[in-house]
């Protein structure tokens, strides 16, 4: 899979990053005619936890008129929540869904046009390939996958099934702000950029830590809890509590905070810069707060290399921190040659200040948000009338490629590279040997 390396159009940006509906796009004439432009789209929930309950089911809810959608299936293998979202969808004042303990039934289900997973992240390749080759639409929340094997192999289904959509649940890519920043950026108004920082950073009360809730470890399994259908593809174990309740901590089912939270923010920077495949990428960090039995750091940041790209960069490096300890941040920003683009300030989006004088050169004001109903909207609209994904599935691969890089990097405690032509993690010192050895002293 080539790397983007030339983006000089607003078009050609959204071609690329949009490379999968790109390659096998067809026209807005003939989605609407598969589609049915104005034919209610069915959906079917699977995953009924806490993105699905705080972050999904709200707009969603909003959009069933306006979007003509119906919630037809919820699907958990913890009862209980699966009935709770049933609930709240009937008390909505809508018929109330039909509920599956087995995704599979719900992709069975001729009449069911599309799936929002909201499932753990070891699930979420399997969950996409099996849907797509159901002939179901997609929605599936970040990280697109566990891991880069998989990444690559959810991009191929998904050019494979041409007709469908696949959207990636990082929000942040409705957002117009990172679009607008990446024309600002092929304009030349930054000059050569250089570099980009952003951050994640949270502070937990001790007593419960990051994705700790209160949970006991020798909690008995809830009665109507499906475990063993809950590992699926990850290994078999025992029983344990905080395995389910709190899985973004052990690295059988998550990549912690790379996974969870810097996906957000490098998808940011890949779509302002226009960045595909890093070419070396550091995880580090520790578990230096809660010193429990958890597997991923809770202090965690990675520095990522990426190559030249033509009238963007002749290389940059991009570093994102991550904290469960502290909320002090530090400012989300691209440098460049001539000058810097900071996001946030008054009215969100972002300003654009000269090198040395500071002076203000230019404002862009944040339109719409970082909102789950816009992302919805635009993946609806993808499938009536075939407008472009915000964040289609290679776009969700790089962020993988460039998180997932992180978290390997941490665990084995080396520089690592992407190897192009392989398509897969290599040590540094595999396609960037040293000039000349170098004594450590």
């Amino acid at each position: 899979m080539k790397p983007m390396n030339k983006m000089v159009t607003r078009r050609g940006f959204l071609r690329t990053t949009g490379g999968v509906a790109a390659a096998t796009a067809m026209t807005a004439r003939s989605y609407a005619a598969a589609a049915g432009a104005n034919d209610r789209i069915n959906i079917a929930v699977v995953g009924c936890g806490g993105i699905m309950e705080k972050g999904h089911l709200k707009p969603l809810m909003e959009l069933r008129e306006p979007e003509n959608i119906s919630l037809a299936v919820v699907c958990d293998v913890y009862e209980t929540r699966a009935k709770n979202i049933q609930a709240a969808i009937k008390e909505g004042g809508r018929a109330e869904p039909k509920l599956v303990r087995d995704y599979h039934e719900a992709l069975a289900m001729k009449d069911i046009d599309y799936v929002l997973f909201c499932t753990p992240e070891h699930w979420h390749a399997k969950n996409v390939l099996d849907a797509l080759d159901a002939g179901k639409h997609v929605y599936v929340e970040k990280p697109m996958t566990h891991t880069i094997p998989e990444a690559l192999a959810v991009v191929a289904k998904a050019r494979e099934k041409k007709d469908l959509r696949l959207q990636v649940g990082v929000q942040g890519m409705s957002d117009q702000t990172y679009l607008r920043a990446h024309e600002a950026i092929v304009a030349g108004k930054l000059g050569t950029v250089v570099h980009a920082q952003i951050e994640y950073c949270r502070r937990y009360d001790l007593s419960e830590g990051p994705w700790r809730g209160r949970t006991k470890p020798d909690a008995p399994k809830p009665a109507d809890l499906d475990w063993e259908r809950w590992l699926g593809p990850a290994p078999r174990r025992e029983w344990y509590a905080p395995r389910y309740f709190e899985w973004r901590n052990y690295k059988d089912y998550s990549g912690g905070i790379g996974t969870d939270l810097f996906v957000h923010r490098l998808s940011r920077i890949i779509k302002s810069c226009g960045l595909a495949f890093p070419k070396t990428v550091a995880g580090q960090g520790g578990i230096y707060i809660w010193k429990d039995d958890r597997e991923l750091p809770d202090n965690f940041q990675m520095v990522a290399e990426y190559p030249a790209i033509e009238g963007v960069t002749n290389g940059m490096t991009v570093h994102i921190l991550g904290t469960m300890a502290n909320r002090y941040k530090y400012d989300h920003a691209i440098r460049g040659y001539k000058a810097t683009l900071v996001f946030g300030g008054k009215g969100g989006g972002w300003q654009i200040f000269e090198e040395g004088s500071g002076k203000l050169l230019e404002t862009y004001t944040r339109q719409g948000g970082e909102e789950i109903g816009l992302h919805h909207k635009n993946h609806f609209a993808a499938i009536r009338k075939g407008v472009e994904l915000n964040c289609p599935a290679e776009l969700g691969l790089y962020a993988v490629v460039g998180v997932r890089m992180a978290n390997l990097s941490w665990f084995q405690r080396r520089l690592l590279a992407w190897d192009d032509k392989a398509g897969k993690v290599v040590p540094a010192e595999v396609v960037d040997p040293p000039a000349q050895p170098v004594e450590l002293g």
